[in-house]
């Protein structure tokens, strides 16, 4: 399959990010679920839209909110299978099954402000298993056609699916880290996993089904949402948890003692400890990449285009010692770093294209090496400026947003930021100023807050940016101020938000959907006298 991210015609295209979670639907379970992409699409198309980028929606580890807590590369959560659409939940009985204390809870997460994810999974798993249990009952002893296409599904699958059923059975059972399992599970050893299956037989079924449901729900809502002309972004976390079915199966690419992190910095005196375990890079080359190539592919078959999470992580890994004696990078000179990371996107540009994501503190040989790859990095307005000292004062340079490179991401924010209402809400007139000089800015009232007027006049110089793509955060779009992580935070509020309407009312707001579809026009216009 030729790489994606070589020479091609100009498209100008305007997405939008909005985590599946997020997405609001009058008879949701509390979050966004797999045929809500259709809706998101729709809407999207008539907002002249034409990408809808999604954060991960990998299966993640046991009580996890973020979905960077990735268990797995290959699965998919489970909470985004829509039962209402699953015809084995509606065989068991639909909501009419569910018990009167269930049906009551149902109605109170699907009416909550954010995602109750501690309440919504639990529930989400009781329905579930009354689906997967009409399922045993109706299709499995017959083999049906139904169940011959699961036994397909699983086969096809074999190589993540197999050892990933298992691992979620067995973390299931022991609710223990896998080191800590009976030794010879914990060590993979074939003898021990046989058995395991053949004693788990029924609830690894359920896991497979689940995930056979999940790819079902997804090719059809990918199919339809091309369909309305618009295409799915994924997002890749750079790492998995140590604490994930592909480490316990791939121990031999990791490097188990050492953790992942960020080295210190101004901002950071101690560095980051992300407590991922470091990729053990001269062992995923001695197999060509092979978990990669796998990973990728995967990827491309969920979604047309995808961001490469913290993607200078892919040329040169910071991590340290548990016990902090030892840190560095890995590789240790940069020609191997670039060498490495130009590989590893030049792989996964032969499954789809490829963002990058090159924010933060990142090497000067980072962005001359995407443009050599072609591979689109981000330009964030409120970070492409220049602080340059003048008159002994301090003075911010913005880069105009019509200047940036055709081949680039130009956004507002991202997840892990601040909306850009209270971002310009919380700029001193001074430095508004400064961002006035932009040319399309330059009719700014610096005394102003945010309001519709300085919402539609930031998103225009974005929009009208030299960027291919415009990538802006739902709530940007509406000028909300709600975001959707805080980087640090780890509680119950973090990684919840949810759209304030739910999609079928935006569908029925035409002034923000003509809006939208102005400035996207305009923009391509733009992007065609260029």
């Amino acid at each position: 399959m030729p790489g994606s991210n070589g020479p091609r015609p100009r498209q100008r295209r305007a997405g939008v990010l909005i985590p599946l979670f997020s997405v609001r639907t009058p008879t949701g379970w509390g979050l966004g679920e797999i045929p809500d992409v259709v809706a998101m699409a729709r809407w999207a198309a008539r907002a002249g839209i034409r990408v809808v980028q999604m954060l991960p929606v990998c299966a993640v580890s046991g009580g996890e909110n973020s979905p960077y807590a990735a268990a797995t590369a290959f699965a998919l959560d489970p909470a985004y299978l829509g039962l209402d659409a699953c015809p084995d939940f509606a065989a068991a009985g639909g909501r009419a099954a569910l018990t009167d204390q269930d049906r009551r809870l149902l109605d109170e997460v699907a009416a909550a402000g954010a995602v109750p994810w501690a309440r919504l999974r639990p529930l989400k798993e009781r329905g579930t298993r009354l689906a997967f249990a009409s399922f045993h009952a109706r299709e499995w002893p017959k083999r049906s056609r139904r169940a011959r296409q699961l036994e397909q599904f699983r086969e096809e699958n074999r190589d993540w699916l197999k050892d990933y059923a298992l691992f979620t059975v067995l973390h299931q059972a022991f609710a223990k880290h896998w080191k800590e399992w009976p030794k010879a599970l914990a060590a993979h050893q074939p003898a021990a996993l046989a058995a395991a299956a053949q004693e788990h037989a029924e609830e690894i079924l359920f896991v497979c089904w689940q995930q056979w449901q999940l790819d079902e729900q997804w090719r059809a809502a990918r199919q339809e949402a091309a369909a309305l002309g618009v295409d799915l972004m994924g997002d890749l976390p750079f790492m998995v948890a140590e604490d994930s079915a592909d480490v316990w199966k791939e121990r031999h690419l990791f490097r188990l003692g050492l953790r992942v992190g960020t080295p210190p910095d101004n901002l950071c005196p101690e560095g980051q400890d992300w407590g991922l375990p470091l990729y053990d890079w001269r062992a995923m080359e001695k197999t060509d990449f092979q978990w990669m190539r796998r990973r990728a592919e995967r990827n491309g078959r969920l979604f047309g285009l995808y961001r490469v999470d913290h993607v200078i992580g892919m040329y040169r890994t910071y991590y340290r010692s548990a016990d902090r004696r030892r840190s560095g990078f890995s590789p240790t000179d940069e020609e191997a770093q670039i060498r490495l990371g130009e590989t590893l996107l030049s792989i996964m540009g032969e499954y789809g294209e490829v963002i990058a994501e090159d924010l933060g503190m990142v090497p000067e040989f980072l962005r001359p090496s995407l443009v050599r790859l072609r591979v689109p990095g981000y330009r964030v307005l409120r970070w492409e400026k220049d602080d340059l000292w003048r008159d002994g004062r301090m003075r911010q340079f913005y880069r105009d947003p019509a200047k940036w490179p055709e081949i680039s991401v130009a956004t507002s924010g991202t997840h892990d930021t601040e909306t850009q209402a209270v971002w310009y809400d919380g700029l001193s007139p001074e430095q508004r100023g400064y961002l006035a000089r932009i040319s399309g800015l330059a009719h700014l009232d610096c005394q102003r807050g945010f309001d519709d007027g300085v919402r539609d006049t930031l998103l225009s110089v974005l929009y009208h940016s030299a960027s291919d793509l415009c990538l802006l955060p739902f709530q940007d779009l509406l000028g909300a101020r709600e975001r959707v992580n805080v980087p640090g935070s780890v509680n119950e509020h973090n990684w919840t938000y949810r759209m304030p309407v739910s999609v079928d009312a935006l569908s029925a707001d035409r002034p923000t959907s003509e809006r939208l579809l102005r400035l996207a026009s305009e923009s391509r216009r733009c992007g065609a006298c260029s």
